[in-house]
């Protein structure tokens, strides 16, 4: 339960990272890929049962 939760969270937060608006045009993908790799790293650990 508290790993669909988490996964549903960074979900969101991965879809708010990603630079749409005009002043986070210079981000790069530095806040997108940063939460998509704690997305990766949640998913594996849920798929292999430590979370």
């Amino acid at each position: 339960m508290l790993s669909t939760i988490l996964i549903v969270i960074l979900i969101l937060a991965l879809i708010g990272a990603l630079p749409t608006w005009g002043y986070s045009s210079g981000w790069g993908y530095g806040p997108g890929g940063v939460i998509g790799t704690v997305l990766v790293i949640v998913l594996v650990l849920a798929l292999i049962g430590r979370i």
